[in-house]
């Protein structure tokens, strides 16, 4: 024990930034698992389930006001089996327990606080509690314990049922075909819900969801729908220059708390950085907007700077506190900006809207656009080359000054489905930038999970951190990185990532699948020792697994001619067809399996010496219904057999298992892909 701390809990072993964090709380509080759970069986005691995660404003707040404080730790401890929980390292956890809350009081976030019986059946669950509510809250239910233990456990009952009920879906018959005017439907329903003139959706808070606008930018390929396009790029032009985007480092925060863009909730997710550099990236594939390229390569050289580890591995987060205060670290006060720019503050200021009274709290300024660099240039009587090496210049004075505040915290665990994420964002980017260190940095996290995270039977760990793996991994792992795996192929054409993410994929099938439901469970049937085991179905800040696993299998499908997963697929998909026409704003990647379904998929074979060069020719342009193969040689795939040419580079167009008269233009196989 740490002579500094007057108190030491069961968190000290754990590896959890967050967990530590509470590792000196004169709460006693337990990891989840077994010997907390029979404790409160052996002392029939109620449990106390907090769930939070690193860069969680609230969950610090909670921390400081309750579980800091010794008159609410004895209250706790003497009634209760306290037990704290990372989010981000058991959302199976969370995701039973948030769904009580949601059930309860018809909302959730985090903090997530929940009260259960000593088996884990919770009776009630809530978010944030200030201390005076917190203990009377918990004196309540101490008091009804000994009252009225039935009606305890009576709604326990009626709660437990209620989250075994949610998020259920059957068994529906295959015989369906999908359309393009489905997607009209879908993108229809979406429509009302969608800011034309901020994009994202017309309410506060605001999230980016990279899903959503990755199906529009599908669904516009498709339909050339221009009120898709028109909703896509309104979000990524303002997103890009709102306060939700770090100007000076680049990154996105969490979500902005209004409905502009502009105030940022400041803590910094590595699963929403990744997905929004591939959004991003295909983005300016599509419509070679520079702003585009520019958010690309900031955001990568946030991550390179911030959120990466000597061994390659990707970080968690960063915090929205520093120094107990949100968003310290990333505002100014004009006064500071000019003392630090002098005759240039000005149009900085201008730029980023700088004023004497802030645009934000207590005179500070958070730094945002939302004038073009024309109509800025014209003001001040400059051209736009001036004006921009003024900003950069100033952008680089500013960043050295910042540097030397005190920094966010780091939540440095590494998570193998977000650094799954992380690889596909540095690998779209690679296809579409060609820049080799961003294929360098993917290849090397993909050598990483497989080190540390892949066992040779196809078998995942979730977590790292200090050479330490403890969690078995969940669905989402095994979904991200076998689409992080499918993409590194495409953009090497090794065929090792295939065979890893075929691997994987037999793994996930036997041990996560059911076979009544032609779903995937969310937690390992040799490890689901939670009262419910769920299925994750919709998608939200991150894509669903179940929508992840169907489009793997779809792919996979496709690349190794297996007639049988590409079924899987879409029998997942006709389970939740209902759910994906109705409400496609929480469907969305399930919305983009469906385009693969509604339109040919071609299979585009690049064989030859000069293969490189002729995939870069392909990747400048976006098409989302093609998946590339081949290389020098033919390799082992069935749908290279007998295509190469001694000689020559030649490229195949293949659909439906027919190809197309072999070419060795790119513009000529182009014209055999419709759309």
């Amino acid at each position: 024990m740490n002579n500094n701390y007057i108190y030491t809990n069961g968190l000290i072993q754990e590896t959890s930034p967050y967990l530590l964090q509470h590792a000196h709380n004169p709460v006693n509080w337990h990891p989840w698992g077994t010997l907390a759970l029979e404790k409160a069986k052996a002392e029939n005691k109620m449990l106390i389930i907090s769930i939070g995660y690193a860069a969680c404003h609230w969950c610090h707040v909670m921390e400081h006001e309750s579980f800091e404080d010794t008159e609410v730790a004895k209250v706790m401890n003497k009634y209760f089996i306290c037990i704290k929980v990372d989010r981000e390292e058991r959302p199976d956890v969370d995701q039973v327990y948030m769904t009580a809350a949601q059930l309860i009081t018809g909302s959730g976030g985090w903090p997530l606080n929940a009260i259960a019986l000593a088996d884990g059946r919770p009776f009630y669950a809530g978010t944030y509690f200030p201390k005076t509510k917190w203990i009377e809250m918990l004196e309540y239910f101490v008091d009804l314990k000994k009252k009225n233990l039935v009606s305890l456990k009576k709604t326990a009952e009626q709660v437990t049922l209620g989250i075994h009920a949610a998020e259920n879906v059957s068994f529906k018959e295959t015989g369906k075909i999908f359309s393009l005017d489905e997607l009209d439907k879908s993108f229809a329903a979406m429509k009302p819900n969608i800011d034309f003139i901020k994009g994202g959706a017309n309410r506060a808070p605001k999230f980016p969801m990279p899903s959503n606008w990755m199906y529009l930018l599908h669904y516009n390929y498709l339909s050339k729908n221009e009120e898709a396009l028109k909703a896509l790029t309104i979000t990524l032009n303002n997103m890009a220059w709102g306060g939700i985007y770090d100007h000076l480092a680049g990154g996105f925060a969490r979500y902005s708390v209004d409905t502009n863009w502009h105030v940022p909730h400041f803590e910094k997710m590595l699963y929403d950085n990744a997905q929004l550099v591939s959004l991003y990236a295909q983005a300016f594939q599509y419509t070679k907007d520079p702003l585009y390229k520019k958010v690309v390569y900031e955001t990568l050289d946030f991550i390179k700077n911030e959120l990466t580890s000597s061994e390659g591995a990707f970080y968690a987060s960063l915090d929205a506190d520093s120094e107990g205060e949100e968003g310290k670290y990333y505002v100014w006060t004009k006064e500071v900006v000019d003392k630090i720019l002098g005759k240039d503050a000005a149009i900085f200021s201008a730029y980023y809207n700088i004023t004497d009274a802030g645009n934000w709290e207590d005179r500070n300024n958070i730094l945002l656009r939302n004038e073009p660099d024309e109509m800025i240039a014209k003001k001040h009587g400059i051209s736009i080359l001036d004006l921009n090496n003024i900003i950069e210049i100033a952008k680089i004075k500013l960043l050295k000054i910042r540097e030397e505040r005190v920094k966010p915290g780091l939540d440095d665990k590494a998570l193998s489905s977000w650094n799954a994420l992380m690889i596909k964002g540095y690998i779209q980017s690679y296809r579409v930038f060609g820049e080799e260190i961003f294929l360098t940095a993917a290849l090397k996290n993909a050598n990483f999970l497989l080190k540390n995270a892949i066992a040779t039977n196809g078998e995942m760990t979730r977590n790292y951190k200090n050479k330490k793996s403890s969690i078995h991994a969940l669905l989402d792992d095994y979904a991200f990185t076998i689409a992080a795996f499918i993409e590194l192929y495409q953009a090497t054409f090794d065929e090792k990532w295939l065979q890893e993410a075929n691997k994987i994929m037999i793994y996930t099938l036997e041990h996560f699948f059911d076979l009544a439901t032609q779903m995937f469970f969310y937690t390992h049937n040799q490890y689901a020792h939670l009262i419910s085991r769920k299925m994750e179905l919709s998608d939200n800040v991150i894509p669903s697994s179940n929508s992840e696993m169907a489009k793997n299998l779809f792919l996979l499908g496709h690349f190794f001619s297996n007639d049988n997963y590409i079924s899987k697929a879409k029998q997942m998909l006709v389970n939740v067809a209902e759910d994906v026409q109705r409400n496609i704003y929480f469907y969305s990647n399930w919305g983009i399996l469906q385009a693969l379904f509604t339109s040919p998929l071609y299979e585009v074979a690049l064989l030859g010496d000069d293969f490189k060069k002729k995939r870069k020719q392909f990747d400048e342009h976006y098409l989302p219904n093609v998946i590339l193969l081949g290389g020098k040689e033919e390799g082992n795939l069935t749908l290279l057999e007998n295509k190469f040419m001694k000689g020559q580079t030649m490229i195949y167009v293949c659909r439906d298992k027919s190809c197309g008269l072999p070419v060795s233009e790119v513009e000529k196989a182009l014209q055999q892909i419709i759309y």
